[in-house]
């Protein structure tokens, strides 16, 4: 059985101009990605690119609109790695045209541990 790490819920979605909630620094970064997830009685499926991480969620550009509140699930291509690093499960927080957020709920403790290193070896730099 996979472990897996279960990341707290958010009870309030926030739209992009909202105040600003996020309690972790995100940083720019930029990876294709892919999602799918269940919108009313279709499946969704979507390519696009982050634009910025931080440990607890990330900012995409996609090519599928989603709406806030949707479940997603995330599989990145990070730049130093063959196999897409899987998010099982995230909440898109806000949406801005073809840009949205999205908190990342449950990753695997190995996927969560990749994301870490990934994200403190690319904001070197960034202050």
């Amino acid at each position: 059985m996979r472990q897996m790490k279960h990341l707290g819920r958010s009870k309030t979605p926030c739209s992009a101009h909202a105040i600003e909630r996020r309690r972790m620094r995100r940083s720019c970064v930029s990876f294709g990605l892919m999602y799918s997830g269940i919108n009313g009685d279709d499946v969704l499926i979507g390519d696009g690119s982050a634009v910025d991480l931080s440990e607890g969620g990330l900012g995409i550009h996609g090519n599928c609109p989603v709406n806030i509140g949707m479940e997603l699930t995330l599989f990145l291509y990070l730049l130093d790695e063959e196999e897409p690093l899987f998010v099982s499960e995230a909440t898109v927080a806000w949406t801005a045209g073809s840009l949205f957020g999205v908190e990342v709920k449950e990753v695997s403790l190995r996927d969560a541990d990749r994301m870490l290193s990934f994200l403190r070896a690319h904001s070197v730099g960034q202050a």
